[in-house]
């Protein structure tokens, strides 16, 4: 385990130390917010102090068997016990690396997931399905909920674009990484001599404004037009004008929704989107301005990185980002998408520690 990790750890089971006293103080426990607060922070500290005690005890438990080393007679069992413990220590070094990485708070909010095709005509928008139905399934693996806010159909049944919106715990912070450029390989259905061609997609990744912290649109500054929607959405949905684009003037970033059945639903989740649009300009905008200085190893998230090649030729999937590459692609295809997601995750917590750790040297 690194120095820093440690030093890290013994202040957090000082810390949870203080906070066992803080809970029981008298003008704590009368003070309900700070009360709450505090038992917030208890339960986060605990958890992580349960995982390094548990780490401490192997430590333990590898030096008594290191010492059993010297009697001729346990010098096997002594043996087992030293290598179970290091497998285990191992494992909890980077379980208590994961849990010191700073939280977003945007981490735990749902998500809105855009994808449009991008070049490579109907098999762009063919692979933009495929990408909405990959996440559609591995929401359901992770007992989320989707729902399609908007739809730009094609003719081959793909999508042109089309917005979800997927509901559960910590959506935003495993889909995240997502956002970005999606390349595909692969011999198209309306390819007649066999030959693979290239396209490729984009996908956007927003957390849900929370709408106490959501910045406030101005009316003045909107223009609201409806519509008759188009695609599959019944009967009801073809017979009124009921589909809501809003257009925010001053940047012209548009938002729209088709998916409910009233006028009045369609609009709060087009001013939804919109403002989730707004909220990711600002982001994109200060973390271009950070990568001038320091490019992220799992990059900004900016439509033009590109971040992902689907080979199925090769039935190969590589994230270039941090030079994963899964021969699992018609599995990930199905929604198995864990395996990306948390190599992603890794990758951006070592990052961070690593951050952190530089500044404490400083």
């Amino acid at each position: 385990m690194k120095p820093f990790v440690r030093d890290t750890l013994m202040r957090q089971r000082a810390r949870l130390h203080e906070l066992d006293a803080l809970l029981a103080a008298p003008d704590v426990v009368d003070n309900m917010e700070r009360f709450r607060a505090l038992s917030r922070e208890h339960a986060e500290v605990g958890a992580i102090v349960a995982v390094f005690n548990r780490y401490l005890q192997r430590e333990a438990d590898r030096a008594a068997a290191e010492d059993l080393l010297r009697d001729p007679e346990m010098v096997e069992m002594a043996e087992d016990e030293i290598a179970s413990a290091r497998t285990e220590l191992e494992q909890l070094d980077a379980e208590l690396q994961q849990l010191l990485v700073p939280k977003d708070p945007d981490d735990e909010r749902n998500a809105f997931v855009e994808i449009r095709a991008g070049t490579g005509g109907d098999e762009s928008a063919l692979f933009a399905s495929d990408l909405a139905r990959l996440y559609t399934r591995y929401a359901d693996t992770q007992g989320w909920k989707t729902e399609i806010v908007s739809e730009s159909p094609s003719e081959l049944g793909g999508y042109k674009e089309v917005v979800l919106r997927i509901a559960g715990h910590g959506v935003y912070g495993q889909l995240r990484f997502e956002s970005g450029g999606h390349r595909v390989q692969r011999v198209p259905v309306t390819e007649t001599q066999g030959r693979i061609h290239t396209s490729a997609a984009t996908v956007a990744v927003m957390p849900e404004p929370d709408e106490t912290e959501a910045i406030k649109l101005n009316p003045s500054e909107l223009r609201i037009d409806t519509y008759r929607a188009s695609g599959a959405g019944g009967q009801h949905i073809n017979k009124t004008d009921s589909a809501v684009r809003v257009t925010h003037l001053p940047t012209g970033i548009t938002a729209e929704c088709q998916d409910g059945r009233s006028q009045h639903s369609n609009k709060a989740k087009a001013l939804q989107v919109l403002t989730a649009r707004l909220q990711e300009k600002d982001r994109s905008e200060r973390a271009a301005k950070e990568a001038a200085t320091r490019k992220g190893l799992v990059g900004t998230g900016d439509r033009s990185d590109r971040i992902r090649t689907y080979n199925f030729p090769q039935g190969r999937l590589t994230d270039h980002r941090i030079n994963l590459t899964l021969y699992k692609l018609l599995q990930v295809m199905e929604g198995d998408l864990g395996d990306v997601i948390h190599a992603l995750q890794v990758a951006r917590g070592t990052e961070l520690l690593a951050e952190l750790e530089q500044r404490n040297s400083l």
